[in-house]
């Protein structure tokens, strides 16, 4: 099993990373728009890219920010008839089940909780495992509710356990996000999970799969409403969870059609190369799962690079461009990374509900802030903390409408850097895509969509006009 840069020294994890990438290049864009003034300051854009919490789950209590103070009327919850709860119905722990395959009541939790948010430390904290939740691009639609946000426990598989926070002064971002900007009107891309949130990180778009399996593709009645859930949408779209094609990919899963055909959309590293601008995709146990001995919490459908034609397992730029945290934990110390990099953790480190919890991937991230601290490109480096997801845990701001795929939920996301404001809560509208526009305002690059063309690009978290680095910690 792959040991995380978390759990081992610093100097032993260096010296495991044997050599840094090599970046595919091709000629400029003709007609490229010009960079924006002062973003030319910025020469390296990271993106850490943690797992399934919504903003009101760990900053619902951040000073100056739009917090469960403020929740109104989608604090009270109602059932799919429309019905207040009396109270909350019990929460449910999906790593237990029932003799009857059923999720199993949570004995940490009251079975009585008042109709309302609540603290989860009180009875389970952050450094503990929770049960995971619903977090599916039909049941998010539904949770949200036309903007009310009162049907999450109604469509949750977890019961009650989609209604709880934390005091987040506790983590330990929270100091970073204090120094820094949090962001509390960024909103994941597209409704649902981890899968389609990463293809809207990278391409703005939904995955095309095309005469599907029938097992695969979800039925909905003549208004629209879902009789069976799927993977792929009756018009050929994939939005719940699938794996690469070309690997890796679970061992379990041996006819190829239930996997996801490769891609052939435009991505955010097609843009990157085209201009010939460095990039890489770096994930928590890569190098393992290529070599066929996937460590157990390695995700393959995090992978989504993997599932584009030019990136796929066994091509030139699957070898450019696809790299272990080990390749990462090199180009920081030695100030040699990619311009943009995004980086996935192993499961254990990305705080996902039902298989880690909040502390381990905090921990992890913050020893990654401190390298890059440390490093020669923290001077011109922007980093980026957000979440893919909400992991169907309750928010109460509404999502902006924008078209069928989304934006789904409020997320946490942080910006960290030596041009960030500081101490700095930026109310702007962004979701997922706004990363997109970012890199592509930086790098003058044509956008992918109308989604990432029209997102606003996190400029208003920056002073570029001053740009003097940090002190270093």
């Amino acid at each position: 099993m792959l040991q995380s840069f978390r759990s081992a020294s610093i100097a032993s994890t260096f010296l495991a990373a044997l050599s840094a990438g090599t970046f595919l290049s091709s000629p400029l864009y003709a007609e490229a728009p010009k960079p924006a003034p002062g973003l030319n300051k910025i020469n390296h854009i990271i993106v850490i890219y943690l797992e399934n919490r919504s903003f009101d789950n760990l900053y619902g209590m951040f000073p100056g920010a739009n917090g469960i103070a403020n929740a109104g009327d989608a604090a009270t919850q109602i059932d799919k008839e429309g019905k207040v709860y009396a109270v909350l119905p019990p929460v449910l722990n999906s790593n237990r089940k029932t003799a009857d395959g059923k999720y199993s009541i949570d004995t940490r939790f009251p079975t009585d909780l008042p109709n309302k948010p609540y603290r989860s430390e009180t009875f389970a904290n952050i450094e503990q495992v929770t049960g995971d939740a619903w977090h599916r691009y039909y049941q998010e639609q539904l949770q949200i509710n036309d903007g009310k946000m009162n049907k999450f426990v109604a469509w949750s598989d977890a019961g009650s356990l989609v209604m709880s926070y934390y005091d987040g002064s506790r983590l330990p971002l929270w100091e970073y996000a204090k120094k820094y900007v949090v962001m509390d009107n960024f909103f994941h891309a597209a409704f649902g999970g981890s899968f389609l949130n990463h293809f809207y990180l990278v391409c703005g778009c939904a995955p095309v799969y095309h005469n599907a399996p029938s097992n695969l593709v979800a039925q909905l009645d003549e208004n629209g409403a879902l009789v069976k859930d799927g993977a792929v949408t009756p018009d050929g779209f994939a939005v719940n969870t699938l794996q690469p094609i070309n690997g890796p990919h679970s061992a379990s899963i041996t006819d190829p059609a239930q996997l996801l055909p490769l891609q052939d959309a435009p991505n955010i590293g097609t843009r990157l190369s085209e201009k010939g601008v460095s990039w890489a995709w770096y994930s928590g146990g890569w190098n393992d799962a290529v070599a066929g001995h996937p460590d157990p919490e390695f995700q393959f459908h995090h992978q989504v690079f993997a599932m584009f034609k030019d990136t796929a397992v066994g091509t030139p730029g699957a070898k450019a461009h696809l790299k272990d945290e080990l390749d990462l934990v090199k180009g920081i110390h030695t100030g040699k990374l990619p311009k943009v990099v995004f980086f996935k953790p192993l499961g254990e480190d990305n705080e996902h509900p039902g298989y880690t919890n909040v502390t381990s991937g905090e921990h992890h991230t913050v020893e990654l802030l401190r390298m890059i601290e440390k490093s020669p490109i923290w001077k011109d480096s922007v980093v980026i903390i957000t979440y893919d997801e909400n992991g169907g845990l309750w928010d109460h701001v509404a999502p902006p409408k924008i078209d069928k795929w989304g934006p789904g939920t409020r997320v946490p996301t942080l910006l960290i850097s030596p041009f960030a404001k500081k101490g700095f809560v930026d109310h702007t509208q962004y979701d997922t895509t706004s990363i997109l526009k970012l890199i592509e305002t930086r790098w003058g690059l044509e956008p992918l969509g109308t989604r990432d063309g029209g997102a606003n690009d996190l400029s208003n978290a920056l002073d570029l006009g001053v740009g003097k680095s940090a002190a270093l910690r």
